[in-house]
């Protein structure tokens, strides 16, 4: 199990096997914090074992808590101050931690796993359970990566209801039941969630430790005024970052040209960290309209960076893909991955070990063009003249794509709104002539395409956070990042600061014809306008519909599809259909997924 992760933790591999010789850990280690041996893991501490994946971005803070209450601690690192707090507040100690992490705590006195994840997923964890009797396992196995457990023998078969959905849809989460993956026999950890293992009695019990909805609830609202609302937001931005940088490994940062990756390099300009280099990375497409090299070099010229560039091409999809989809183990919405994958890659030929990138400000400040839908469909429910003004401002500067009758439908009847969205999946995925019948008929299941009802701007956000977006976003950028044993650290993502932005009303985040009005409004004094105002998202995209059109991706399509038809998912018609080159974002994406889902079988 460990040399199949060796990549997440090239330095040292460490192993523990209990007194009783019926819990073993294996942990693979990327030095970030206390390069020292004896910050290695397994870390031993009073009676508990850990072995931990991430970063307790307030451990130092902590670590003064805990001993004051009298823990005495050996290292410098953060993961010894996870059983430590566990000692001191039990199960609680996860509301006490700033951080991504998944780990696994073994109890020697009770006898008990605990296997915890961090309040996003920014950090994963899957496990197989075989069963002899039901209710009591006889083998529990878990891991960083799906492919540790298929190494001792848990099994690969795929799950036709998630295949079905993602190839008709492109659904690549089951938003019904969060512990499923494409496979069958591998089950995930919801983020916020832990569960407790005890081996002896072969029971598993899992719970939820973390709701981001009940946390914002308790939240006082202040009535802050734009200018108070700015500046409380940016404190929580930079204390974020400033977390962020603690490290006694290079640091550097993302880089695309958007508001967001520039947001962070405005906030770490200035910052006294130790190991923070002036070092960024980005991905070009010279020639593609879409290409942000212009914005993004703007940005590096601003604050000085060297800024290091990659021209990812049709050749890196044809040479990495299968590599790519080794890392990911499920598919992927497009080929923009690839380019976050080249990325990370970059980083490592840098010497950077983490960076900071931009992943959650979309879902939490409500940066993607559709939002803009919901959120006129409730003003128009209680705010015409504010309605009337918004949508004029909103389609002036490009962020309103359409607007029609049933938006004003939706606006009054939310829930038949949600209805009539999911029969419209199920109807596209009847419609789909290019899917085995038999395959539809056994694998077909309504409640998995049930939509939100949306009644409020947060409400959609606190879905596509919690429910349905953001997790898929934070496994391309955990696996992307492992594949070169890197490091990315989400500034956007601070509980504090993702509580407050949902404690805010909605105007905070559209406003005046703009999305994520506030972030746009603390980086006014630090960016250049043209990018604080950008009104054209274009999403990390690469010329994706261009590459399609190359020989050798037409052959590697043609061959998935072959293989899909082989295993009965693909209805035979499909082999003498043209490939479809399409953009990366387009609906229809249907040849990459055909590719995708081939690499899983």
């Amino acid at each position: 199990m460990a040399d199949t992760l060796v990549h997440r933790g090239p330095e040292s591999a460490g192993f523990y096997i209990n007194n009783n010789g019926n819990v073993g850990f294996a942990h693979r280690r990327l030095s970030i914090i206390d390069l020292n041996e004896r910050a290695g893991q397994p870390l031993h501490y009073l009676h508990y074992t850990i072995i931990f994946n991430g970063e307790i971005y307030n451990y130092i803070e902590l670590r003064e808590e805990l001993q004051k209450q009298g823990y005495k601690f050996t290292t410098a690192s953060d993961t010894e101050v996870i059983p430590a707090a566990y000692d001191h507040w039990g199960d609680s100690c996860l509301h006490h931690f700033d951080g991504m992490f998944a780990f696994a705590l073994w109890d020697e006195k009770k006898q008990q796993l605990l296997l915890a994840r961090d309040r996003f997923g920014e950090k994963p964890l899957y496990y197989h359970a075989s069963y002899l009797q039901r209710g009591k396992f006889n083998q529990f196995v878990f891991g960083s990566e799906m492919k540790a457990l298929w190494a001792v023998g848990a099994p690969k078969h795929i799950n036709g209801t998630m295949m079905l959905n993602y190839l008709t849809l492109g659904y690549t989460n089951d938003t019904l039941k969060k512990t499923a993956t494409f496979y069958n026999d591998i089950l995930s950890l919801p983020a916020g969630h832990y569960l407790t293992v005890q081996p002896q009695e072969g029971k598993l019990q899992m719970k939820k430790w973390y709701d981001g909805r009940h946390e914002t609830v308790k939240i006082k609202r202040e009535a802050l005024n734009g200018d108070e609302a700015v500046h409380k937001f940016m404190e929580l931005f930079s204390a974020s970052i400033k977390r962020r940088l603690r490290s006694d490994v290079n640091i550097g940062t993302c880089l695309s040209g958007g508001i967001d990756s520039s947001a962070i390099v405005a906030g770490c300009n200035g910052l006294k960290a130790e190991h923070l280099t002036h070092e960024c990375f980005t991905a070009i497409f010279p020639g593609f309209e879409k290409d942000e090299s212009a914005y993004s070099g703007k940005v590096a010229d601003h604050f000085k960076l060297r800024q290091h560039t990659i021209e990812v091409t049709a050749d890196d999809w044809i040479n990495q893909f299968g590599l790519l989809m080794y890392h990911q183990e499920e598919p992927l919405q497009s080929s923009s991955v690839l380019t976050q994958f080249m990325v990370y890659g970059l980083a490592k030929q840098h010497g950077i070990t983490v960076l900071l990138d931009g992943q959650g400000a979309d879902e939490i400040l409500g940066g993607y063009k559709k939002y803009t839908h919901w959120y006129l469909q409730y003003l128009f429910r209680t705010d015409v003249k504010a309605f009337k003004r918004e949508k004029k401002l909103l389609q002036q500067n490009q962020f309103l794509e359409s607007w029609s009758v049933k938006n004003y439908g939706a606006a009054f009847f939310p829930a038949k709104a949600a209805a009539l969205l999911q029969k419209k999946a199920l109807n596209e995925q009847n419609g789909n002539s290019l899917i085995n019948k038999d395959f539809l008929k056994k694998y077909r299941n309504i409640d998995t395409l049930q939509k939100p009802v949306v009644k409020t701007l947060e409400d959609i956000l606190y879905y596509n956070t919690f429910t349905s977006g953001l997790g898929e976003l934070l496994r391309y950028a955990d696996r992307n990042s492992m594949a070169h044993s890197r490091e990315v650290r989400l500034p956007f993502l601070d509980h504090s600061l993702v509580e407050f932005i949902f404690s805010l009303p909605s105007s905070y985040k559209i406003h005046d014809g703009f999305t994520k009005w506030i972030l746009r409004q603390s980086m006014q004094p630090l960016l250049p306008a043209e990018i604080v105002w950008r009104k054209d998202k274009i999403g990390y995209e690469p010329p994706q519909q261009q590459w399609m059109q190359h020989k050798s991706i037409v052959e590697m399509i043609v061959a998935g599809r072959k293989k899909l038809v082989e295993h009965n998912v693909l209805d035979t018609s499909i082999i003498n259909k043209p490939v479809k080159p399409s953009a990366a974002h387009e609906k229809g994406n249907d040849d990459w997924r055909y590719l995708c889902a081939a690499s899983l079988l």
